[in-house]
């Protein structure tokens, strides 16, 4: 089945209050065929079929849940910050970690830093509500640390299941650290920006963070360069 046939098939099905599909072999047996074997394996769980990626996105958030799966949770932070943004969106902007400000308000990159990046994404001639923004962990290391590997390694399925879903064209990595988590590399940022990648099935494009370019100013400069670039693509360029 072609992929359109396919979306418009799981579109009528949607409309029909249809929310999942059975993989079960039983369900493929006609009734009076052979039962499986006892020592068959089990039988698949059923996949869920989201009618939209704002549902898909809000299941991810429920699987993360309040959540305790490495040592963050008991280091002080208030709140997880899961990410915000458009679901459907082209652009898709990762950073390392919530700070103080994200971990009181949930939400990432809304102190200065956060105010940086939405004029960044203001100068490509979009606004702050028409991409999505995540961290590649979703709790505040104390005191603003970097993330530690055991840490990243327990969360990163959440970022990974996000991209995934968002299906972005251009993902931009903000700063060392997110870059070189994505793309499994120890490079400094410096060798990194100024070059594209493809990466789950997106273009991934490394730049400055905008806490470094509230320190280094004339660090603004390649960060544009690399906006541009951004946005010719998205444009189709």
């Amino acid at each position: 089945m072609a992929h359109e046939d396919l979306k418009a098939h799981l579109e009528f099905f949607g409309e029909l209050g249809v929310d999942g599909v059975r993989l079960e072999p039983d369900w493929r047996v006609r009734p009076g065929a052979a039962a499986a074997p006892a020592d068959a394996p089990a039988p698949a769980q059923p996949a869920q079929v989201f009618r939209s990626a704002a549902g898909a996105v809000a299941a991810i958030r429920e699987d993360l849940g309040d959540c305790t799966r490495c040592k963050l949770h008991g280091l002080g932070r208030r709140q997880i910050v899961f990410g915000v943004g458009n679901p459907d969106a082209d652009l898709m902007f990762v950073g390392e970690a919530p700070g103080a400000d994200e971990d009181i308000q949930g939400e990432p990159f809304v102190g200065r830093a956060g105010q940086l990046l939405t004029k960044i994404i203001e100068a490509i001639g979009l606004r702050r509500e028409d991409v999505y923004i995540a961290n590649v962990i979703k709790c505040r290391p104390p005191n603003n640390r970097n993330p530690e590997p055991d840490e990243v390694e327990q969360c990163e399925q959440f970022l990974f299941r996000q991209i995934d879903t968002i299906r972005p064209k251009v993902i931009v990595a903000l700063g060392k650290f997110a870059a070189q988590s994505l793309l499994r590399t120890t490079d400094p940022i410096t060798r990194l920006r100024g070059r594209e990648y493809r990466y789950r099935d997106a273009i991934l494009i490394p730049t400055y963070h905008p806490a470094y370019l509230l320190r280094t100013p004339s660090a603004k400069r390649e960060v544009w360069e690399d906006m541009k670039r951004v946005r010719a693509i998205l444009r189709g360029g």
